[in-house]
């Protein structure tokens, strides 16, 4: 007995940490994604540059901030489709503001006040009212974008002040070569990861989308939980849409098309 207890501590866990990690999905994402990056590596001499691959780390951190959010209200047993209009919403508040004020501030300010209130009138209509989510973000989908168009008439609002600050955010690059955005974005996803696996409050999401009344008998408040992931997805939304903003240095009709 004692040999075979030293032969198993003995044994390397390598094959099984290399078990444990195929059995995830995110494995098989991981191996697409390098797959695709050595394609590209091969089938262009650009592509795999510091200068491509920091471009498309830039565009590619404003649907992973919005998706995010989006993950949570799915995690909780909802469905968000409403984020890429309000991606375009939220940039007349702020470019209108910041040509009326010169405040870049005050331009965030009357963004994350648009997005607050998208995301509590969808988390209040789906979580408190029992509205389906999906139909609710959909409707939300097409009042915010129709709304953009008719107040833009499908022209771009342009930033006319062109403050410093706001130019950089979306297209500054931290040392130099890490575009803002993708710091924003990767800061965000490792402060949500940590809040999903280690914070109560990420345990009740899970708790809610695995089995709402079960999580109801154990004493979590079902709606207050999906009504905050409601409005945590429509601010990552907004943050999303002012990065986005930045980068176009203009409020755009058809900004967000395709977020969802």
């Amino acid at each position: 007995m004692p040999q075979s207890l030293s032969a198993t501590a003995a044994a390397p866990a390598g094959p099984s940490l290399i078990r444990t990690l195929a059995r995830r999905n995110e494995v098989a994402l991981l191996v697409s994604l390098l797959v695709v990056i050595a394609f590209f590596s091969f089938a262009s001499d650009t592509f795999f540059t510091t200068r491509n691959l920091t471009n498309v780390l830039g565009q590619a951190a404003l649907p992973m901030i919005a998706g995010v959010g989006v993950a949570i209200v799915f995690i909780s047993g909802e469905v968000d489709v409403s984020i890429g209009s309000l991606v375009a919403a939220i940039a007349i508040p702020l470019i209108t503001i910041m040509n009326g004020t010169e405040s870049f501030a005050l331009g965030v300010v009357g963004a994350l006040a648009l997005g607050l209130v998208i995301g509590v009138v969808n988390g209040y209509l789906a979580a408190y009212l029992g509205i389906n989510s999906l139909i609710v973000t959909l409707g939300t989908l097409f009042v915010l974008r129709g709304g953009v168009y008719l107040y833009t008439g499908q022209k771009a609002i342009s930033d006319d002040v062109m403050l410093e600050s706001f130019f950089q955010l979306g297209n500054g690059r931290l040392l130099n070569t890490i575009p803002y955005p993708a710091v924003i974005a990767i800061v965000l996803l490792l402060a949500f990861a940590y809040l999903l696996r280690h914070r109560p409050f990420g345990r009740q999401i899970y708790a809610v989308g695995g089995n709402p009344e079960v999580a109801r008998l154990a004493g979590y408040n079902v709606r207050r939980v999906k009504f905050i992931g409601f409005i945590i997805s429509a601010l990552l939304a907004t943050i999303a849409g002012i990065l986005l903003a930045s980068r176009l240095g203009s409020a755009v009709h058809v900004a967000g098309l395709g977020f969802e």
